[in-house]
């Protein structure tokens, strides 16, 4: 493990079950800094000048280990075996049926009650010339969560020299199973961290989607691709979050807001695509979402409720936003969508870059 000034690492915390889980930090040379725990690969923070250049810490999160052994709502966290919604918590796979848990009313969510958010994860680290990195390990056994076949999965963290967090995903398996891996980290780009407690609706954003998987009232997949042409849902042009967040629309109900995945423009899905950008003016802080994945899921923090609080600030609805590249929810159930199975002697392999700058 290479020890640098570009890494340090400290005890973050133990579970109850007495595992031991590291807090890393990972600094550029541009004074930016992110901090990663071993416990589902969570991004605790990310410290990112503005246009003043203050740094300021850009992410939701909470400042003990405790919280995020709660059920809660993802914040930072590594997402698997399969991100976003199962259908009735059920799928057939080579002709048998696997019944998972249904964490998320009759579905299941983000891997179930335990998924990769709430393993700890082994960790290596090193450094090169674009800047530090961190490798986190999970061997996810056959079984897990009711997932068949062992799966074995790194992520790769590298924090560049130009404030790009890259986030490489490597998975195979002994048996076929899903896999649908993503990053759920909730941003706000304003001072919300220096205890104004703002929301993201004054977030300019843009996705470059034509269409969106529209859902049920349980968040499912149903009927065929929505156009968003005419819709609160068309960002092919750059708009504030909240214009239309509350518009009488079926799609706004039943995600009570937006918690839909964008169908990306890409022609191949598997080569990197900037999938979104979202502006904050009054700290000019712009961020880009570029992913090798078809799909981005843009939620807008909707369930958040006050409840939880963290760094000083209580975390109320629509406090931060999510951008989570992946395949389509429910893909398993839904063959007419890019499948995310993996078979034994195949490789899974993604890329999300998520990259900070100040507008000029």
């Amino acid at each position: 493990m290479t020890t640098s000034t570009a890494i340090t690492q400290k005890l973050f915390g133990t579970t109850p079950a007495g595992e031991t889980v590291t807090e890393f930090t990972l600094r550029n040379n541009q004074g930016s800094s992110i901090k990663i725990i071993t416990l589902g690969g969570i991004i605790t923070e990310w410290y990112m000048r503005d246009k003043n250049g203050v740094l300021a810490d850009v992410v939701l999160g909470f400042d003990s280990l405790e919280p995020y052994l709660d059920v809660g709502p993802y914040f930072g966290a590594l997402i698997g075996r399969v991100g976003n919604r199962i259908a009735n918590a059920q799928f057939t796979l080579e002709g048998k049926t696997y019944q998972l848990s249904a964490n998320n009313g009759s579905n299941n969510l983000h891997g179930g009650p335990t998924g990769f958010d709430k393993k700890v994860w082994s960790a290596t680290t090193e450094e090169n010339a674009n800047g530090p990195i961190l490798k986190l390990h999970l061997l996810s056994e056959d079984g897990d969560q009711g997932f068949p076949g062992n799966l074995a999965v790194t992520v790769t963290y590298q924090f560049t020299h130009d404030d790009e967090l890259t986030v490489d995903y490597i998975a195979t398996t002994d048996k076929a199973t899903p896999v649908n891996l993503t990053q759920h980290c909730y941003f706000n780009l304003g001072a919300f961290s220096e205890g104004s407690g703002g929301d993201i609706l004054k977030h300019k954003i843009q996705i470059n989607a034509d269409h969106i998987n529209a859902v049920n009232d349980v968040q499912i997949p149903v009927g065929e691709p929505m156009p968003v042409a005419n819709t609160p849902f068309d960002f092919r042009s750059p708009c504030l979050i909240g214009e239309l967040i509350n518009a009488d629309h079926e799609q706004i109900k039943n995600g009570v807001g937006y918690d839909h995945n964008f169908l990306l423009n890409q022609k191949n899905y598997k080569e990197l695509f900037l999938a979104a950008r979202v502006e904050e003016e009054s700290s000019g802080r712009v961020l880009e979402v570029f992913t090798e994945e078809p799909g981005v899921q843009f939620y807008s923090g909707n369930f958040l409720d006050g409840s939880l609080t963290g760094k000083g600030v209580n975390y109320k609805q629509r406090t931060g936003f999510c951008l989570e590249p992946q395949h389509a929810p429910d893909s398993i159930n839904q063959p007419q969508f890019p499948s995310i199975v993996l078979q034994p002697g195949d490789e899974y392999k993604t890329r999300t870059i998520f990259k900070l700058s100040v507008k000029k």
